[in-house]
Parts: C-alpha cells; structure tokens; sequence
C-alpha cells in the first residue's frame, strides 16, 4: 500500500492539476506493489495510468495550444539557454536542513504577494555552493517546476570575452532580461565570473565582469529567482556573499539519503535480499549522481547478464568501478 508520503504527494498534485506528477506517483506505487507480491493490484493501477494518459493526450490534441512566449529575444540567444525543467520538490534526495530551506524558498515566492503586506519579500536571489553531482543544478530545476516559471541558464562561454567592455554589456542584457520576464535564472560554474578580486590570476575583464555582476545583482529588485551555483566557493570574491539572501551548502548523501537514492532508482527491482548495510558503506563518500549512475549500471548488468535479478554484488561492482573512476580524476 502507498506511504503516507505518496497519499500526501497524489494529494496535493491533484489540488495543483499536475497530471505528470500524479501519474509518475502511482506508478511508483504500482512498482512497490509488484514487489511485495501484490501483482493484480500493481497490474490495475499501471492499466489505469495507461488509459487516463491516453484520454489525455487525446483531449491535448484536440485543444487549441498556445504559442510558447518564453524564448529570449534574438540579442540574447547564445546567452540564455532555455532549459526544460521536470523536477519536483519529493524527487531530491538531500539533508533535512537543505530540503527545508528549498521548501521556504518556494513557500516565501508563492506568497510572497501576503509578505509584501507586511513589507517583507520572499527570498529571491540564491547562492549554492558544494561538490559536483550532489544537487545544486536538480534544486535549480525543482524550483522552476515547483513555480511554474522558466529556467534560464545563462551560457558563460558566450558571456565571457576578450574585448574590454563587451561581457558586461551582455550582462547588462541578461539582467534586463531577468527584470523585464519572471523566470529562474541559473549562473552556473559562477566562479567563472565571481573569482576574487587581486587573484594571481586575475585579469582586467573579469574584474570589471565581476563589478558589474555586483553592481546589477544589488540593484536588481525583480520577481524573478537568481540563482548562481559553484563547485568552488573558495575561489568567490568576499563581496558576493551579502549580495545573496540565502547561501545553501551541498554535501555528499550519508547513508539514509543513499538508501533512499538507491531505492527510488532501483524500484522496479526486487531489493528484498540486498545487504543495504554493505551497499550504502561502498556508496559512502560518492556524490548523489555518481550514486545514481552506478544503480543505472547495476541495473543493465542485471538485466542482460542476470535474467533481471539484482544482488549485492552486481551493485557493489557498480559501486567499486564508479569509486575507482572517481578518484583517477
């Protein structure tokens, strides 16, 4: 049967008009039923998913659709790159801390009309920081999801250049963006253009790129959700921290948060006779992507190798390979 998670998730998806979430919830379901046996139940909530998706795809045909209004204007393309976001706020698997200050990011912004009465604003401008693969770009997305509003990622190549001035005129561009059209705003590798000033290597254009990103981002007062994530926040300039209104720190998962990552990717095995204790122990110390990219290869093996049976060991091999290509980089 559903946990009271999934009856609380089906629930509100419902209430919010989510067909997709709704659908993907009870299809977890229908896998965890299979699992324990319960195959006709499993079988009649996949049939049902199936059928109501067809009459959806049916009725969105026959729909009249609106022409899509998000794309950036022409002077801006190479600078914004649109990205498609389908990432709900239950799908991350982070620490309670972190999770519950994405969720009030999220709170704050949907009510943000009820602070403004008070004088209050929601928080809106985000810095991330912590080690590759551990979230930081999946909460980008969750955020955009969860809002209903576009992400845009700003393309740092096409930002950044040799000539004396020009960066920061393509800045200028992107911030108008961000006042003129409500969206979340990744920077992604921000110590790209957020290296502190007087660094060795510093050179002329990106400080003044840096000054500039200091002088919009404090004078910024749109409703959009800036967010700038870094692998490197040793490398920021000191300045940048107070111009942000929350600064969010990723880990790699611990052991709860691995189980947990492990059985959402794995859930159309059976996980029943898995030595978690030993799994989650070899996880230790890899990000939640590599976590993820290691079930995905267990998974295969099991499939073409193991006639769709999954044990610890094809696991831990996954695990150990994984751990191995890590730390040859």
């Amino acid at each position: 049967m559903a946990t009271a998670e999934q009856f609380k998730a089906l629930l509100k998806s419902h209430a919010d008009g989510d067909d997709h979430r709704f659908y993907s919830i009870a299809l977890q379901v229908a896998a965890k039923e299979a699992r324990q046996g319960h195959t006709k139940l499993a079988s009649d909530i996949k049939s049902l998913v199936e059928k109501s998706q067809k009459e959806d795809k049916v009725t969105a045909v026959s729909a009249k659709t609106l022409p899509f209004v998000h794309q950036p204007k022409s002077e801006l393309k190479g600078l914004l790159e649109l990205t498609p976001s389908d990432v709900h706020v239950e799908e991350l698997v982070l620490s309670f801390d972190i999770k519950e200050r994405l969720e009030k990011v999220v709170t704050e912004q949907r009510q943000k009309d009820r602070l403004r009465e008070f004088g209050l604003f929601p928080r809106r401008k985000l810095l991330f920081t912590g080690p590759p693969g551990t979230g930081k770009t999946m909460s980008a997305l969750m955020l955009a999801t969860e809002l209903r509003l576009p992400l845009y990622t700003i393309v740092l190549d096409s930002l950044i250049t040799r000539y004396m001035g020009e960066t920061a005129a393509k800045l200028r561009l992107v911030f108008d963006h961000i006042r003129q059209t409500r969206a979340v705003y990744l920077f992604d590798e921000f110590d790209a253009i957020g290296t502190q000033r007087g660094a060795s290597n510093d050179v002329g254009e990106i400080r003044r790129v840096l000054n500039s990103f200091l002088l919009f981002v404090e004078q910024d007062y749109s409703e959009s959700v800036i967010v700038a994530a870094t692998n490197h926040p040793e490398l920021l300039d000191q300045a940048l921290y107070r111009r942000f209104d929350d600064i969010i720190q990723f880990e790699k998962p611990q052991l709860d948060q691995i189980n947990m990552l492990m059985e959402n990717r794995l859930s159309l095995f059976n996980l029943d006779e898995l030595d978690w204790e030993l799994v989650t122990q070899k996880a230790l110390g890899l990000s939640s992507a590599e976590i993820t990219q290691s079930c995905d290869d267990a998974a295969k093996d099991a499939v073409l190798y193991f006639d769709g049976q999954l044990s610890s060991d094809i696991l831990i091999k996954a695990l150990v390979r994984r751990n191995s290509r890590v730390q040859k980089k």
